[in-house]
């Protein structure tokens, strides 16, 4: 069956592209180009509670509920410089904003090891190749920043979407825009639930990329599993 597929989605965040940094530590640089002292630590352990608490309140990005992601985002880097104590409110919103800015840029991401030669021979290959993420809309900029925008013949956001996956309608939409039914595609992610299962429930096939040793979700087909990107070709045309 994988010899019929003719499409392949992709996951970004940890699939194909990483932080260079803990966000601790570029919030930190930050703080420190205005004369503010914040230890990254702290940083870190602020913005994972302030990123979860603003998730469930205004979903993928706010979308629904008015907000740009824009907004979303600049009020997630204030609370957490709030929680870590800096409540200068020229000083946050200045913050904010750059931080907003550079993380659209090459300068916070860098390009995870095998993705580049694995997204060229899949392309080389002819398969038609798609994004998949649960990202707001700098993504296709940041994409082009990190040379691998041109592998794409679309990035579906679920800003765009509006839907976030696991939500089968995020898939149901990257389906129509590749123009093949769900058993000529195939997924490749490195979450359990948004990535492998969103997409099998869908009848796609998927991937799941993923170091030795995770094995508290879930049992995977072994043949489903990536230990790295570069597996990927091997196993789709076994």
């Amino acid at each position: 069956a994988m010899r019929r597929l003719r499409l392949l989605t992709w996951d970004v965040k940890d699939t194909l592209l990483r932080m260079r940094q803990p966000v601790g530590k570029s919030y930190a640089a930050e703080a420190r180009a205005h004369g503010v002292r914040v230890q990254p630590e702290a940083l870190s352990r602020s913005f994972r509670e302030v990123y979860g608490a603003q998730s469930r309140r205004f979903p993928n990005y706010g979308r629904g509920q008015g907000l740009s992601s824009q907004q979303w985002w600049v009020d997630v880097v204030k609370q957490t410089f709030r929680l870590s104590g800096v409540h200068e409110d020229g000083v946050l919103t200045l913050m904010a904003e750059n931080l907003y800015r550079d993380f659209c840029s090459a300068r916070n991401w860098e390009v995870l090891p095998g993705a580049g030669e694995t997204l060229s021979q899949c392309c080389q290959r002819g398969f038609h190749m798609g994004v998949v993420s649960n990202f707001d809309k700098r993504l296709e900029n940041i994409l082009s920043q990190c040379n691998l925008r041109h592998h794409f013949e679309f990035v579906l956001t679920s800003e765009d979407a509006g839907f976030a996956k696991p939500d089968p309608r995020i898939f149901e939409k990257a389906l129509r825009l590749g123009g093949v039914p769900p058993e000529q595609a195939a997924h490749v992610g490195d979450d359990y639930t948004r990535d492998y299962g969103a997409a099998r429930a869908v009848g796609m096939h998927s991937f799941l990329l993923r170091a030795a040793g995770h094995s508290e979700e879930p049992e995977v087909p072994p043949e489903h599993v990536l230990p790295t990107l570069s597996h990927l070709l091997a196993l789709i045309e076994k």
